[in-house]
């Protein structure tokens, strides 16, 4: 059986509707992942396969804030899962980076996080793949989906109440839909072999603006807020972010024989 963790997290929820009961589902009243004895008595208790864990500290700015909380979860959680679970699919994030590129990042390329949010994210990286016996960390970028909070949905809310909204143009990513990352996942578990140790990239594909994705949004649900364009320089906010952190995906698409969709397509799906 397999185990999702941060169940009730978007990509959770997302998954839960690709894997039905294939899987076991734990939020966080469910399985603390901070706490040792908690981590060690379940799996002692179940027979899990392996993990998917999706549970993470996302709030990115209280994070700078609040570095414990956030090292608890992103870094602690992981190295726990591994230990005791021993075979564990890891999701981190493209804030491993600090966005000084010219080109989509490569796995290989050097990580130099530039927030809390980010080093804690990479610590849980590198403590999957040294605990686990079996190790898979996929870096994905903007996720969105029907559930939870993320930047679709807060658009939507705000071109509903607003005539212009601004939006910083001068970072740059790859939407990724929640429901194409959990699909992605469905079809690479059974491909993951025993000792396996690796790190992959999967977002959409597309290399876009938030601004750019706040136009799109507002078209497409047919919203006529304005959106301006502004620097990040003029919007200010506790954690820096990466300016460009667009994932190179070609190679979890040779590995894994994965077709992954356009930004836009996959929008377009969502709100739908």
């Amino acid at each position: 059986m397999l185990l999702v963790t941060g169940a009730g997290g978007q990509l959770g929820q997302e998954l839960r509707l690709v894997l039905g009961e294939k899987a076991m589902y734990a939020g966080r009243q469910e399985l603390d992942i901070t706490d040792e004895h908690a981590v060690k008595a379940f799996f002692a208790a179940r027979d899990v396969e392996l993990v998917i864990n999706c549970a993470a500290y996302n709030a990115v700015d209280q994070a700078e804030d609040d570095a414990q909380a956030a090292e608890r979860v992103n870094s602690l959680g992981p190295a726990l899962l591994a230990r005791y679970g021993r075979r564990v699919i890891h999701i981190s994030t493209d804030y491993v980076f600090d966005g000084a590129s010219a080109r989509p990042w490569r796995e290989d390329d050097e990580t130099r996080p530039l927030s809390v949010y980010g080093r804690t994210k990479l610590a849980g990286e590198r403590a999957v793949l040294e605990e686990a016996e079996t190790a898979v960390v996929i870096r994905t970028q903007w996720l969105y989906s029907r559930f939870g909070k993320n930047f679709v949905k807060t658009m939507r809310r705000l071109g509903a109440e607003h005539s212009s909204l601004n939006v910083v143009y001068d970072q740059t990513g790859s939407p990724t839909a929640a429901s194409d990352l959990a699909a992605a996942l469905a079809a690479l578990v059974p491909q993951v072999t025993p000792g396996m140790k690796d790190v992959f990239h999967y977002s959409n594909e597309g290399a876009i603006s938030w601004y750019d994705f706040a136009c799109a949004i507002m078209r497409l649900s047919g919203y006529s807020c304005t959106v301006c364009p502004v620097e990040s320089a003029s919007w200010p906010s506790r954690a820096v972010r990466p300016a460009y952190s667009v994932l190179n995906k070609s190679k979890i698409r040779q590995r894994f024989g994965l077709s992954i969709p356009w930004w836009l397509d996959s929008l377009e799906n969502c709100l739908r």
